[in-house]
């Protein structure tokens, strides 16, 4: 690892033993980009992969110099205007109403270890040697803006960190209407894009296609990272498979409103742009004031989709999540949202717990309906008081006797909400989002408190830690239910509009922040109707997150498996849910439901006692297997073998660091007759390791399970004999490989 500056050729070479990054100052004194992918040799001049020839109809700005041109240059702080027509990484309107910019090298430093991000989310290192950090400084002139670049090179895998922060030192006030964190401009777009997209209830599903001349983007304006849209993309060249080509991945540490942006120029080139969405934003500098962008992280695999995914999952389970549940196995919960509802009291929810208990489950989570008037959707939302009604002993005497019974005790939040019906609304109606003189919209019959205002956050703080305070609470389900509308802030003036959006999620932030400080080992679980803030910045304060309101195990195989791409396997909120399931209405073996919910933190999402005793039985199967592997389950290396988006058949492993055991998930939709034989060439074992099949005994060594690969046939490849068992629609199996003597 190391970052070097050759004076001569004033270019920059950041590496690690994976990834080079290379950048140099261009001869006009903005810093321009040379390359980024594998790790080269250095040299100590790389000017020569600046490409610059005559381009027709350029706009160049030397007379007479018709071969540099900022239309053709690719860049890493481009600007709008000056000859690039392409979109740029910062914009900024000047008092005399331009927005013309000229962002001029000054200067730059290079410090051990990595700075953390005021009030922002980042990935950080708990040691100096762990990584280095490059800050190149940049000024333009006429109004005194300055700008810092940051680039942190990790000492292991392929991936950096790249922010801006913003220093107004000029003598008059700016206004940054777009401050992106990162750009990329890449030689050629030779690329399949994939972006994780979908809606409530069927998120980050894996989406690709071609690079093709014009704009593709993903994004959101909805206040968070959403259900539709998640703050990730790929670039796989086209022959790019799971275990082998070249991928690009670009992930936002951030969970608002964001873009993600490709775009390819005329001459095939293509500039990627990552970054807070400059719709609906823009942030007043007066004199001496700065901005902090959002941190993005890129990574750079040649060995397939599975080598990028293992660069993030890498990074951030061990340098984005923090704290003391980071490199914990996290216990199994049951949550009593999908067997109770609203319909529940303190006895109720005791049977519940009690024949957890018997189950094996260590932790009882109580979900929406336990504060204020909340026996509906249509009020308490903010009364953050236990209804003495239905919990006459309170939160504390609730959780005092789920710890009696030997497990620990989780709650249920939705903090930055309200109901109209609420004592706090009464008290504060001026403290929600909404613009004067319009109507305003509600979701799920509440409206969004204004986090950008420090005095809400001060309040919603007071009644949360003071239920922490008196009541052993282990666990939190922060939940978030509805997107932001009539983003408006009574408390800012008109010409600080534009920093509402940004201000919000910088105060759920400071909360989060508030909170974990205080009460350091209770587990925080992220939830926005699911999976609409499942992204890094959530990461960063809560280790996992609810992955999808719909806990079926079929439409979570896609759920699970394009979460993957991006985001560690310790982070997916994963339960077993009752069937019929009550999103899709399907019913699914016990055990499939299992098999999927194993690859996450998993638990439960239904009434034990209304299940058979032989279903009950293989519950405690179910947690006693967990018990035993979910160290390797949430903690090992993951690999997708085949998946559900491209045939009937998906498949994934996790693989121990040691390599000495592995788990592998096989899963079948629907059922076939008289169908083909299979297998699947697995990844990740040690080629001259011999591993026993735990399914029937069988020993072979890890070359040929990678290689020939693991036969998965069953009964329905022929005539089914007498005696054995009949395989049905939503199968699955799991063989546990374990090394042994040849």
């Amino acid at each position: 690892m190391g970052i070097l500056y050759h004076e001569s050729s004033k270019t920059f070479h950041l590496f690690n033993g994976e990834i080079s990054y290379l950048m140099i100052v261009l001869a006009n004194g903005q810093l321009g980009q040379l390359y980024f992918g594998r790790r080269i040799h250095d040299r100590e001049d790389f000017s020569d992969l600046l490409e610059i020839a005559p381009r027709a109809m350029a706009a160049c700005p030397t007379l007479g110099d018709k071969t540099f041109s900022l239309e053709h240059v690719k860049q890493e702080l481009p600007v709008y205007g000056t000859g690039d027509y392409r979109s740029p990484a910062v914009e900024v309107q000047q008092p005399n109403g331009s927005r013309l910019s000229d962002f001029r090298y000054q200067g730059y430093r290079i410090e051990a270890g990595k700075p953390g991000l005021s009030g922002l989310p980042a990935t950080y290192v708990e040691k100096e040697q762990e990584a280095d950090t490059l800050v190149v400084e940049l000024a333009d002139t006429v109004t005194g803006l300055k700008a810092e670049l940051y680039y942190t090179v990790f000492a292991e895998g392929g991936a950096v960190a790249r922010s801006v922060r913003y220093v107004n030192g000029g003598q008059e006030a700016v206004y940054l209407e777009r401050a992106m964190s990162l750009c990329l401009d890449l030689p050629d777009c030779d690329y399949d894009w994939v972006q994780l997209s979908g809606a409530w209830a069927r998120e980050r599903h894996v989406i690709a296609r071609r690079l093709a001349m014009g704009i593709q983007s993903v994004a959101s304006l909805r206040g968070n990272s959403s259900h539709q849209h998640n703050p990730f993309l790929a670039l796989k060249r086209p022959a790019t498979t799971e275990q082998q080509g070249e991928a690009i991945g670009v992930s936002l540490v951030y969970s608002g409103n964001f873009l993600m942006q490709a775009e390819v120029d005329a001459h095939n080139c293509t500039r990627v742009l990552a970054g807070i969405h400059p719709d609906t934003f823009c942030w007043k500098l007066e004199p001496g004031e700065s901005f902090q962008t959002p941190e993005a992280v890129i990574a750079y695999s040649c060995q397939g989709l599975n080598g990028m995914s293992q660069a993030f999952h890498r990074l951030y389970q061990k340098r984005l999540a923090r704290g003391y549940w980071r490199d914990r196995e996290r216990p199994i919960l049951i949550n009593n949202w999908e067997a109770t509802y609203f319909d529940f009291t303190e006895e109720a929810l005791l049977q519940i717990a009690r024949k957890a208990k018997e189950c094996g489950v260590e932790m009882f989570v109580l979900d929406d309906g336990w504060f204020g008037g909340r026996r509906h959707e249509m009020a308490g939302l903010g009364d953050w008081r236990a209804n003495k009604d239905v919990l006459p002993h309170g939160i504390a005497g609730l959780a005092e006797q789920i710890e009696e019974m030997g497990m620990k005790f989780g709650l249920w939040f939705e903090p930055e909400m309200v109901n109209i019906d609420s004592d706090l609304y009464r008290s504060h109606p001026d403290w929600l989002l909404e613009t004067p003189d319009r109507a305003r919209c509600h979701g799920r019959n509440q409206y969004v408190l204004d986090f950008s205002r420090p005095e809400v956050v001060d309040t919603i703080y007071g009644m949360m830690a003071a239920i922490l305070r008196e009541a052993k609470v282990s666990y939190i389900k922060w939940d978030m239910n509805r997107s932001i509308t009539e983003c408006y802030s009574k408390a800012l003036p008109a010409d600080r509009q534009g920093e509402v959006f940004h201000r919000y999620i910088l105060g759920v932030y400071e909360l989060y922040q508030r909170l974990t400080e205080e009460f350091p080992h209770v587990l925080f679980e992220s939830c926005a109707s699911g999976g609409g803030r499942f992204d890094p910045g959530m990461l960063y304060y809560a280790p996992q997150a609810w992955a999808s309101d719909n806990t079926d195990a079929v439409e979570r195989m896609k759920i699970q498996y394009g979460s993957s791409l991006c985001y560690p396997i310790s982070s997916i909120g994963s339960h077993v849910s009752v069937t019929p399931n009550h999103q899709v209405n399907r019913q699914t073996p016990l055990h499939t439901r299992a098999n999927v919910a194993y690859f996450g933190t998993f638990g439960y999402e239904l009434d034990l006692n209304k299940l058979s005793e032989e279903e009950i039985e293989a519950v405690k199967e179910q947690i006693s297997f967990m018990k035993e592997y979910r160290g390797l389950l949430q903690f090992g290396t993951f690999y997708r073998l085949k998946s559900p988006f491209e045939g009937n058949e998906m498949c994934w492993m996790v693989v121990s660091e040691d390599q000495r055991t592995a788990i592998v998930g096989w899963y079948r939709i629907l059922n076939q007759v008289n169908a083909h034989f299979t297998r699947i060439q697995l990844a990740g074992l040690a080629p001259d390791l011999c591993y026993q099949n735990s399914r029937d005994g069988s020993k072979h060594y890890g070359d040929e399970l990678m290689g020939f690969g693991l036969i998965t046939s069953d009964v329905t490849a022929g005539e089914i004999p007498p005696n054995v068992a009949h395989s049905c629609d939503f199968e699955s199996r799991l063989y546990v490989l374990k090394a042994v003597e040849g």
